[in-house]
């Protein structure tokens, strides 16, 4: 059975009422389901019927916003694609996603005649196709039903709660569920999305702390940053939603500090986004800080009893994600504490086995981290003959600061870490190498055979 469409609903109900404000251009609900039918309309036109895929290399703003809304009116899925694919990625990308058609710029053109294109949403029928962000892996496509994001939505409302004049900032890549997640709770709750194209500290500090922003999604990445940019309040800002993998301790600290209420949150796009966070009113409680938080309603949680592994089910889960026992196998270690509180300890790929020893890598990074000059930090395990695999570390200093020598930096680590933990090696780099979802791009790390350092 179709469900209302939240796009058509707040149009009727709250037709003046800010849906997506991308730059100088903004859109009520009125103007937004009007440009949702049209490109349904022209879509129609060039072919696409229930059952097809879209995909789409448009930007975040009010035209991929018109373009989310229309295909689903449809019955057809959305495959947003990174604008800056090279031509071979761009092919393998729509080889696996097979669309009827590619949208690369807005639609414009002829008009079919559909009858009512808000009448195909079907809660389990194919909504978006999203690729993974390939941190350490190949990408791969994951099929998302309107059941999966409506589920993630309520979710995130019944933690944080709707005010009607929330507007979630949006700087982070819609090709990704973190960013398209906000274009759809902010539709589905009827509130408003302020969308920049990019991530620009500068521009991203001036929404915080001029009160344009209620509540705003980050990686660590992006908040460290804004502490480059100098963020010291966000005087509208109900929550900042901190995901993308673990965050240094003293970032959550820095935030505190200024009374920036920072939500720890763990989820990937097999999950609709967030599945697990801090309950709204603890972001500034010391004894969560490093925890992801609590499951979310809907979700059920538990740690695998031999290897840790965070298993996770629940309505926002893709069924096509689960395993055979019904369960979502994250690939991620964990701990739940007595309280039912989640704390992610890395991936399960990503300890290390040297010497007979097994290394956390997370554990290797918080270390370095620690030091006043070091800005970021990847850890890998890189094949050894003696060893089987060396602990080894790429580092990226803080600007302007003191390089450290490899002394002070091993003598650092040997205070916090036990010997068999010490980086047999240390890598500076400028900068590390990131995907465009913010996260370390730790496949290009371990591709490289010896990365050039400074």
């Amino acid at each position: 059975m179709p469900l209302d469409d939240p796009v058509r609903r707040h149009a009727h109900e709250r037709p003046g009422a800010l849906a997506v404000r991308a730059g100088k251009r903004e859109l009520t609900y009125a103007e937004l389901d009007a440009a949702a039918d049209r490109s349904a309309r022209r879509l129609a036109a060039g072919g696409v019927v229930a059952g097809d895929r879209v995909a789409t290399t448009l930007p975040p703003g009010a035209d991929f916003a018109a373009l989310l809304h229309a295909t689903p009116r449809l019955g057809a899925a959305l495959v947003p694609l990174p604008p800056r694919l090279t031509a071979g990625e761009r092919e393998a990308a729509l080889a696996v996603s097979a669309p009827r058609i590619v949208v690369d710029e807005p639609l414009a053109g002829s008009e079919a005649d559909v009858r009512d294109p808000a009448a195909a949403l079907r809660p389990e029928a194919p909504h978006t196709v999203l690729f993974t962000s390939g941190t350490t892996a190949t990408p791969k496509p994951v099929t998302l039903t309107y059941a999966n994001h409506l589920a993630s939505a309520r979710a995130s409302a019944a933690n944080l709660g709707i005010e009607p004049d929330d507007r979630w900032l949006c700087a982070i890549p819609v090709h990704h569920v973190g960013g398209l997640a906000i274009l759809l709770r902010s539709a589905i709750n009827g509130t408003a999305a302020v969308v920049h194209e990019r991530f620009d500290a500068e521009a991203v500090t001036v929404s915080l702390e001029s009160g344009e922003a209620t509540l705003v999604s980050l990686v660590a990445t992006q908040l460290r940053r804004l502490v480059t940019a100098g963020l010291e309040t966000a005087p509208a800002l109900r929550a900042a939603l901190l995901g993308g993998g673990p965050v240094p301790r003293e970032l959550l600290g820095w935030a505190a500090e200024r009374g920036l209420p920072l939500l720890q949150t763990y989820g990937m796009t097999e999950t609709a986004s967030q599945i697990v966070t801090l309950p709204a009113g603890e972001a500034l409680e010391a004894r969560r800080r490093g925890s992801a938080g609590r499951a979310l309603q809907g979700v059920e949680l538990r740690i695998a009893p031999d290897d840790g592994e965070i298993l996770v089910r629940g309505p926002m889960v893709s069924r096509s994600a689960l395993a055979a026992d019904g369960w979502l196998h994250t690939g991620d270690r964990g701990a739940l504490d007595a309280d039912g509180y989640l704390w992610v300890e890395g991936r399960l790929d990503d300890v290390i086995v040297t010497g007979g020893e097994n290394v956390a890598a997370a554990e290797v990074e918080d270390a370095l981290t620690a030091h006043p000059a070091v800005a970021e930090v990847a850890v890998i395990g890189r094949p050894d003959p003696e060893w089987g695999q060396a602990v080894t570390a790429y580092v990226a200093l803080e600007a302007g600061a003191e390089p450290p020598s490899d002394a002070e930096l091993d003598g650092h680590c040997r205070r916090l870490l036990a010997p068999f933990k010490i980086p047999k090696r240390i890598h500076r780099l400028s900068a590390l190498p990131h995907t465009d979802s913010g996260k370390v791009a730790r496949a290009r790390l371990a591709a490289a055979d010896d990365p050039e350092s400074e």
